[in-house]
């Protein structure tokens, strides 16, 4: 088996396991998947999807980190959405209604996903039966996420989810530009970076 072979080999059977993370597909089902997917590669602060493009693509971080961010000219980068390894990540709208993208999609390090193009998609629902449940237990989820996220911003205090994000995901302070991590997290610069001085000092 050649080092590509062997490469792709891994990179699926890391997408096995993450895409147990959302159903239950056996191996057999991701084996027939296989055909219908791409591994795709990105160097850092690559942009996959800009403005107006169309999201032709399905992605699964499989290595690396890709943000989906809004560009605003009153609050400059809104980010939407980090993705790291195992999250899936892709302009939903412009993908699912074949519209032109509202998000900017680039990777923040250098970045491996497995992708699956629309219309492969929509061959792949066809003909592999374990695809449509898989399907709408990613979408299902997706939208419980965001709803979750939605809500908590709503129901927590600006220093609450700061603490709570840096509970559940240290390593991301080493990962994501302050900035980033701020607007993702809705929290004014220099309020985050305040927070984070007490962090650091364990004063929060």
């Amino acid at each position: 088996m050649g080092e590509k072979n062997i490469v792709a080999r891994e990179c699926y059977e890391q997408l096995l396991g993450h895409l147990q993370r959302f159903s239950a597909i056996s191996r057999e089902g991701v084996e027939q998947l296989i055909p219908y997917l791409e591994i795709r590669r990105f160097d850092k602060k690559k942009k996959l999807v800009n403005l107006g493009d169309m999201e032709d693509y399905l992605n699964v971080v499989i290595k690396g980190l890709v943000r989906k961010y809004v560009p605003s000219s009153i609050r400059g980068e809104v980010t939407l959405q980090l993705a790291t390894e195992g999250h899936v990540i892709q302009s939903e709208i412009s993908f699912h209604h074949r519209v032109p993208s509202d998000v900017v999609i680039q990777a923040l390090e250098p970045t491996v996903l497995v992708s699956m193009h629309y219309l492969r998609m929509q061959e792949a629902l066809d003909k592999v039966p374990e695809a449509e449940a898989l399907g709408r237990s990613i979408i299902m989820q997706m939208f419980i996420k965001k709803d979750a996220r939605y809500f908590d911003q709503l129901k927590t205090s600006t220093r609450e989810r700061f603490i709570d994000y840096m509970n559940n995901h240290p390593h991301m302070l080493q990962r994501v530009p302050q900035k980033i991590l701020a607007s993702y997290l809705n929290i004014k610069p220099e309020t985050f970076s305040r927070l984070k001085h007490l962090l650091f000092q364990k004063k929060l």
